[in-house]
């Protein structure tokens, strides 16, 4: 078992980077935890306390900043608590295994799309299933055909497996909505939070929550969220899309090898 103290260092760093991209850094969380010696299902449930934790640091920074889309936060807020809630209550029933493989095709298939340059469409107000969030810079279209299904999904397999939402949230609003790259990583990052908070409450409703090692890994969370939003801030969105994209293959790459070692 690694050392809680080197345990702490790692969240810290994978905190500070993750949360440039608005990704929150569930995956790697889970990475760090499951090598670390913890098995799936205890490392979930870490990784959803240390992302609820370090998430609200960064949320609040963004937050002061005015980055944040509050329409778009509270629609899709909504609908991924409840998924995520269910997903943290029933992780404990699927197999181990399963989650990894789970884990690794969302991430790598995450990564891809983000790659994608989005396609710029006029705004049509005359369907029904778009909805159009307007405010002073621009205007959003949200297609709920498209969003509501990847949203729930999405939910419901960050609080199952313990990865952040923010791994097909940033993608999603990139590619279907056209929100700027600084708008997606501080909506994702709330986004991230309640996800992580409602994944967290299912874990613990289920029994299944280590609070001696969780607290110090939190600790050291938040301390790399407040800095890694801090640099967001600073960024070019050109080089936050491609760490996104290339640090979402390194995680599933990794985890594909740890199933066939």
């Amino acid at each position: 078992m690694v050392s809680t103290i080197l345990l702490a260092i790692i969240i810290m760093v994978i905190a500070y980077f993750m949360t440039m991209t608005g990704r929150g850094g569930g995956n790697f969380y889970m990475l760090a935890l499951v090598f670390s010696g913890l098995n799936m299902t205890t490392s979930a449930s870490t990784a959803q306390f240390i992302l609820m934790c370090s998430s609200l640091v960064a949320a609040i920074l963004f937050s002061k900043q005015k980055v944040n889309h509050w329409q778009l936060t509270f629609i899709l807020g909504g609908l991924i608590f409840i998924s995520a809630l269910a997903g943290g209550y029933l992780g404990k029933y699927f197999d181990e295994r399963l989650l990894k493989i789970i884990f690794a095709i969302v991430m790598f298939l995450a990564a891809c799309f983000m790659l994608k340059k989005p396609k710029k469409e006029k705004v049509q107000k005359e369907r029904r299933w778009i909805l159009n969030l307007e405010s002073k810079e621009q205007t959003i279209q949200v297609n709920l055909i498209v969003t509501v299904p990847i949203v729930l999904l999405t939910g419901f397999l960050s609080g199952m497996v313990g990865v952040s939402g923010g791994s097909f949230l940033v993608p999603l609003m990139l590619l279907t909505m056209a929100v700027p790259m600084h708008t997606a990583v501080s909506t994702s990052t709330v986004l991230v939070m309640i996800s992580a908070s409602a994944g967290f409450f299912g874990h613990l409703g289920a029994g299944v929550f280590d609070y001696q090692l969780a607290i110090p890994l939190a600790i050291a969370g938040m301390i790399g969220g407040y800095f890694g939003a801090k640099m967001a801030l600073k960024s070019k969105p050109k080089k936050l899309k491609y760490l996104f994209a290339g640090t979402q293959m390194v995680a599933s790459i990794i985890m594909l090898v740890s199933l066939f070692r």
